[in-house]
């Protein structure tokens, strides 16, 4: 199984090299309060990790607050059962 995530991720980098040779073009971007100008394959690049970061914060804070809840659940729980005589 390692075996097969190596070599999907090494197919993957390989696209992403053919990709960004492919679109070396520069391209501009106004962000307000600067002017970059970037090829187009490293914003596509920054696109996808910027994508993936923020989806991996969102899966984790989810991931989280449910654990969270379910701990404070099985305190309140817990309390209860010892508060019994």
């Amino acid at each position: 199984m390692r075996l097969l995530a190596i070599i999907i991720l090494l197919i993957f980098i390989a696209a992403g090299i053919v990709l960004g040779a492919l679109n070396a073009d520069l391209v501009g971007y106004d962000l307000g309060f600067a002017r970059v100008q970037l090829p187009k394959g490293a914003a596509l690049l920054g696109a996808v990790v910027i994508g993936w970061l923020l989806g991996g914060l969102t899966a984790w804070l989810g991931v989280s607050s449910r654990q969270r809840r379910q701990r404070r659940q099985l305190s309140r729980a817990d309390k209860k059962l010892l508060a019994k005589p």
